[in-house]
């Protein structure tokens, strides 16, 4: 197929190489030109502009920080134009969003005559490399089907779960499971350390007990070191969809007070100069380091 990808980042940079590696012909876009050279030499085709992307490909991939930037992008590829550049192109998109902006943003491209699906995921860059993501995928039936092939390149596990607007209000209850429970184990974890308790002592009971998740382990290490670089997933998007959860919930009467604190700590961390780093870093929010060194009080 001839397939788009527009946002060549953490994780739009290997789903373009898997597609690659499917045989599919890629043209690239980003807003950062600096990042495709590497998509380039590896066989994509660069585009100087949405536009550009948008008349070469039969479907295009977004995977970009918010719906705000998939608005733009649809814009600049004329998708308000009549005729539209979009008109029988498929708008694949990947990018967390709210459910009301997906849905705003389909009755968009319907609009130009195009076909519209959602289809955030989970999973970080070692499972985008390797074609193993969970994708929901928000569409109607046919158009599932008729891009089902295209999507198991990317994943290993697809789940069709409704109409546009499930699958994106799916990835945010996912997404606040990342938050609340990453957080929850922070605090435990800045507890037994203060107490001076053996860590490796608490993660063995943790890891007996029903209430393990592998995001414990992943985690423990970072935060035991407090080594934040080289996020698979960077404060400031958890931040952005801790959010998106909250004016969710509120809107279908959730009680959004829990998901609302954790949105609140990672601003914290957001504001601390954690932004770029891993969401691991709320650990020197809940924990600061004085605490544990004898700091001032």
């Amino acid at each position: 197929m001839k397939i788009g990808v527009v946002g060549t980042g953490l994780m739009g940079a290997p789903m373009t190489l898997r597609l690659l590696s499917s045989g599919h012909q890629v043209w690239i876009y980003n807003r950062t030109p600096a990042r495709l050279k590497s998509l380039e030499l590896a066989g994509a085709t660069v585009c100087r502009s949405p536009l550009d992307l948008a008349q070469a490909v039969e479907a295009i991939v977004m995977m970009v920080t918010d719906g705000e930037a998939v608005r733009s992008l649809l814009s600049a590829m004329g998708v308000s134009d009549r005729p539209s550049p979009l008109q029988d192109r498929t708008i694949v998109q990947m990018s967390t969003i709210a459910p009301t902006e997906s849905q705003d943003l389909s009755q968009l491209v319907a609009q130009a005559g195009g076909t519209y699906l959602e289809a955030p995921v989970l999973g970080s860059i070692p499972e985008a490399k390797n074609g193993r993501l969970i994708i929901m995928v928000g569409a109607a039936t046919e158009t599932y089907v008729r891009w089902q092939p295209l999507l198991e390149c990317l994943g290993s596990e697809l789940y069709h779960v409704g109409a546009v607007g499930s699958g994106a209000a799916l990835k945010l209850a996912m997404n606040q499971l990342i938050g609340s429970l990453t957080t929850a184990f922070a605090q435990s974890l800045g507890l037994v350390q203060a107490a001076g308790i053996d860590v490796e002592t608490f993660m063995a009971v943790v890891r007996q007990s029903a209430l393990y998740a592998p995001t414990f382990d992943k985690k423990l290490r970072r935060m035991q070191t407090r080594q934040f670089a080289d996020p698979n997933f960077p404060s400031k998007h958890l931040l952005k969809d801790m959010g998106l959860f909250v004016a969710a919930a509120e809107a279908a009467g959730v009680a959004a007070f829990p998901a609302e604190s954790v949105r609140e700590l990672v601003a914290q961390a957001v504001a601390a100069g954690f932004g770029d780093d891993d969401y691991a870093a709320l650990f020197n929010i809940v924990s600061p380091l004085s605490d544990l060194t004898g700091g001032p009080d």
